[in-house]
């Protein structure tokens, strides 16, 4: 694994793994449709001045039709449901149950993608990453009802991840900094009304700074990392951070904010992961096109 290679990998899994923590802080403080709002907006300002400078406003214009798909089905939507989400449960349980995009993926193709759909080991991936996906959402979690229905949002999340990625693979016409552009856009404008009707009262500095670093980092900046490591090394290989942002997530939640590591969230996650290596085909399929990767 060449160096230019692991070094994107390592620093975009850790900036999307944090991504978790900052989300449980932000939401102290911030109704989840306020946060997404801010989130959207500052990564805006991050990939506007960007995009504008290497390749001018009009590269943006192309990606508005397919952008507004994304940014309210891949961006809004799945942002709005993490947040709530979080509101119920632990950082490291939205990061597991979020790792099983790659699943959704796969199992969505077997009706709308052909040249995609699962059959033989990658049927067994699909059954073992939603047995990991239950586990995750757990019968009885410590939170009660409301955890489930915490983790159940997640997992919404990562269905809404999943449609996004088939409808870019099938769809893309734009490269992906101006879609990503444009995205982060529609959505700001798609959660604008929301974030307007549930203002918080007051804010204090670590959930603000929280929010920004979401913004700036773990979304504006982290899709400049992500574009250009499937550029340079394709989606196969990008698609490895979902194997390592939840261990990233799991540390800094146990670490940081002092959430346990239970028998569940690494039990789930284990059986997400062998099942996202089955039904994504990469055991056999070396290195052939993969789902686009998701980010928190």
């Amino acid at each position: 694994m060449r160096r230019s290679y692991l070094l994107p990998l390592l620093v975009l899994s850790a900036i999307w793994g944090s991504s978790y923590m900052f989300i449980k802080v932000g939401v102290r403080d911030f109704p989840p449709a306020a946060m997404v709002e801010l989130r959207l907006l500052l990564a805006g300002a991050v990939l506007v001045p960007f995009v504008v400078v290497r390749r001018g406003v009009r590269a943006v214009h192309p990606a508005l039709a397919p952008g507004t798909f994304v940014g309210v089905v891949g961006m809004a939507i799945p942002f709005l449901l993490i947040s709530w989400g979080e509101t119920h449960v632990d950082s490291g349980v939205a990061a597991v149950a979020n790792s099983s995009v790659p699943i959704f993926v796969a199992l969505l193709a077997l009706r709308f993608a052909a040249s995609e759909r699962s059959n033989g080991p990658r049927m067994l991936g699909l059954a073992v990453g939603l047995a990991g996906v239950g586990v995750v959402a757990g019968v009885h979690p410590n939170g009660g009802w409301w955890a489930v229905a915490g983790a159940l949002a997640v997992v919404l999340a990562s269905l809404c991840y999943a449609v996004s990625s088939l409808f870019i693979q099938r769809s893309l016409v734009v490269g992906g900094l101006e879609l990503a552009t444009a995205s982060v856009l529609c959505g700001a404008v798609a959660m604008l009304p929301f974030a307007l009707a549930d203002l918080p009262d007051s804010v204090g500095w670590k959930p603000l700074a929280s929010v920004v670093v979401l913004g700036v980092v773990g979304t504006g900046i982290a899709q400049l990392i992500v574009n250009r490591l499937i550029g340079e090394h394709g989606p196969a290989r990008s698609m490895l951070v979902n194997y390592l942002l939840p261990a990233f997530a799991l540390l800094y939640g146990a670490t940081i904010l002092g959430e346990p590591v239970t028998a569940p969230k690494v039990g789930g996650l284990a059986l997400i992961l062998v099942g996202v290596t089955l039904a994504s085909g990469l055991v056999a399929a070396g290195n052939r096109s993969a789902p686009a990767v998701p980010e928190s």
